[in-house]
Order: structure tokens, then C-alpha cells, then sequence
């Protein structure tokens, strides 16, 4: 993992000690990525909730608030377990435009005692924004917060 990503990842983990709030620490978290990562438009969370992925805390224009599983890339995030890296989202059969502007995406599903809890979502207007080193370190991230959830409140 890069320098950037360790540092990174260093910010997250002491903001996740802090508190054991599950909200308070998501929307701590997509502050820190959207502050430090560049070329983003939006950065947030969905969580599952019934069945289907519910809005969660985010930096960026308003998004869209529920996601049905299988559904755009989060819901295939999801569905898969895997990460999903998409250079050019146009191109993604069944992307689900919550903004215009956006060009390229990464979700990383997040987990909760091994089951799937949602998606850490990340939008950028530059098509092919994300590499192998964002997703290595963004993965790292995404455990940090698997790894929170085990103790955290709802």
C-alpha cells in the first residue's frame, strides 16, 4: 500500500476509536475521503436495510436514497461481495446516474461479522480516476470499518 493510503488509513482508524456510534463515524469517514482524495465528486455509504441499500452518510450532491441489490454498480457490489472498480460508468450496464457529472466509480462492500452491512461508494468526473493503488488502499479502508462494526452501536 502507498504512503498516501498508510497515512490515510492511520486518520480513519483513530477517528473510528473515538466513538462507537455507527453514523457518527460513516459520516466521520466520508468527511476524511472527501478532504484528502482528489478528483471525487461524491463519497459515501449505503447500508442494507429490508433487503435494499439505504442512503447513509455522504459528501456530495444529493444522491439517490435506496438501491435495490443487483441494481447499478453499489447494488452489484453487493450482490457479488467484490469490488467493483468502473473506469468509464456509461459503459456499466445498469449504472444508475444519481449525478450527471460523474464519470468513473468505486464501491467497496463493507461487512459486519462476515455478512454484508453495504457499500463505501466513490464518484469522480475523471473517467478511469481510480487504480490498482486506490483499490488496494481503499480496500483497507473498507476492513477498518468491517473491523469497527463489530463493536459499534446502532
Amino acid at each position: 500500500m502507498n504512503k498516501f493510503y498508510e497515512n490515510l488509513s492511520i486518520e480513519i482508524q483513530e477517528l473510528l476509536e473515538k466513538d462507537t456510534d455507527i453514523i457518527a463515524n460513516l459520516a466521520n469517514v466520508s468527511a476524511c475521503i472527501n478532504y484528502y482524495l482528489a478528483d471525487i465528486n461524491w463519497v459515501g455509504f449505503y447500508i442494507l436495510k429490508e433487503g435494499q441499500l439505504v442512503l447513509a452518510p455522504f459528501q456530495g450532491k444529493p444522491a439517490c436514497t435506496r438501491i435495490a441489490i443487483g441494481d447499478g454498480v453499489c447494488g452489484k457490489a453487493v450482490a457479488d461481495c467484490k469490488i467493483m472498480r468502473i473506469d468509464n460508468v456509461h459503459l456499466f450496464d445498469g449504472h444508475i446516474a444519481c449525478d450527471c457529472d460523474s464519470n468513473s466509480e468505486i464501491v467497496l462492500p463493507i461487512y459486519k461479522n462476515n455478512a454484508p452491512y453495504g457499500v463505501l461508494d466513490i464518484d469522480s468526473p475523471k473517467f478511469a480516476r481510480f487504480t490498482q493503488d486506490d483499490e488496494d488502499g481503499l480496500a483497507k479502508i473498507a476492513d477498518l470499518i468491517s473491523k469497527f462494526l463489530m463493536g459499534a452501536t446502532d
